[in-house]
């Protein structure tokens, strides 16, 4: 039986860009997971929280803080995008946040990241921005942009 973790990080394999390094280990996942402020959602192909002996076409990381939430990772598998599925998970991860008191979500992504779209669609607003923060396999820097939404 593959297990809540398999799931994700088949998902992030599939998902992420390796020149863009954003793929966090399974170590990295696993300590994460250990501690009670960080969760994960995971859905269906239909977007819809997964149930027994499917299969996960997205995830959610996210931790919280207080009264805030940031969403660490999202990710579709590529053959399913373009059908909705992470409007439905990122409007997931709200509801989530709202049902754990939130005030405020968070997330921050890399500049030319096409993802940006579904973001503002959302509701979220770049409230900051970090010059040269990541760096690509091949040393270009690419900045960070910091966005944020009331709950």
């Amino acid at each position: 039986m593959i297990d809540d973790i398999d799931q994700l990080m088949a998902v992030m394999e599939a998902s992420f860009d390796p020149h863009y390094r954003e793929a966090w280990t399974r170590r990295q996942v696993e300590e994460s997971l250990t501690l009670p402020s960080t969760y994960m959602l995971l859905v269906n192909a239909a977007g819809e929280p997964m149930g027994d002996g499917e299969i996960a076409a997205g995830f959610v990381l996210a931790r919280q803080a207080a009264d805030e939430v940031e969403l660490l990772l999202i990710a579709v598998l590529p053959q399913h995008r373009g059908k909705r599925i992470g409007r439905r998970l990122l409007a997931q991860f709200i509801e989530s946040a709202r049902a754990r008191s939130a005030a405020k979500v968070f997330l921050e992504m890399r500049s030319n990241n096409p993802a940006e779209r579904l973001y503002r669609a959302a509701g979220f607003e770049q409230i900051g921005q970090r010059k040269d923060y990541y760096r690509t396999l091949t040393g270009a820097t690419i900045d960070a942009l910091t966005f944020a939404r009331e709950v």
